[in-house]
């Protein structure tokens, strides 16, 4: 972990303390990405160079002993929300435009439940260290770090992260309403740290690419806030498509 993750893990068990009473017995976590080469060539079958960076989203969860998932976003003003395993898909459980990250949330459950992932009740906390709308993917992060979470509550201690990532994708487009291609996913849930990840999208085979040790990548906030969904993504793709 770098230094500044250090720093996010006490708050988010003290958080998961606050709200649930016991401390948690499994932490996940997902990066960020930028992007260096390839704009909308994920979805046409190309290449792309992304790299993960050190802001993540975290989950710290705990087994209940029921079939509910208890859910709070601290960095959301603390919001909460109950899932029911048995229908992850009720009304109760789709959010709007002040509790969107509960569509993620719900998506991932139900489609790790599709797959036959045998998710067990549990308690849970997401926090993370990324502005949000900045074009860092943090929405992939939070669908990351969701499934990674609820793949060790099921037990599932082998996790194969290019399927991981390919329900991300998934959950975008069912649950979030955004066409996205695969890169997202993909190097936020198989990036490695000191790397870029060079990504063949006709077939998902990955590549990593060691950044040079003289060569720094900084990120620099516009201030301008940007989303896929309300944004001209699903246009683009649309345009893409129609051009091939």
């Amino acid at each position: 972990m770098t230094r500044h993750e250090n720093a996010l893990v006490p708050a988010l068990e003290a958080a998961f303390i606050r709200h649930f009473h016991a401390v948690p017995t499994i932490i996940a976590r997902a990066p960020g990405r930028v992007n260096l080469i390839g704009e909308h060539t994920d979805y046409n079958d190309g290449f792309v160079l992304p790299m993960a960076i050190s802001r993540h989203t975290m989950v710290a969860a705990r087994p209940n002993g029921t079939a509910m998932l208890n859910l709070v976003a601290a960095d959301m003003g603390d919001a909460q929300a109950c899932i029911a395993l048995d229908a992850p898909n009720a009304p109760e459980n789709i959010g709007g435009a002040s509790d969107h990250w509960l569509n993620y949330a719900r998506g991932m459950a139900h489609l790790l439940l599709a797959s036959g992932v045998k998710i067990p009740g549990a308690d849970i906390v997401i926090m993370g260290d990324m502005p949000q709308g900045a074009g860092l993917s943090s929405s992939a992060a939070l669908e990351m770090a969701l499934g990674l979470a609820l793949l060790q509550l099921a037990g599932n201690g082998s996790v194969d992260r290019t399927m991981l990532a390919k329900l991300g994708q998934q959950c975008e487009h069912d649950f979030a309403g955004c066409a996205c291609g695969i890169m997202d996913q993909l190097v936020s849930a198989r990036g490695q740290i000191g790397h870029a990840l060079l990504i063949d999208c006709r077939s998902l085979a990955c590549q990593s690419v060691a950044m040079p040790d003289d060569l720094m990548v900084m990120i620099v906030h516009s201030g301008v806030q940007r989303g896929l969904v309300d944004g001209h993504y699903n246009a683009r793709r649309q345009q893409c498509f129609a051009a091939a």
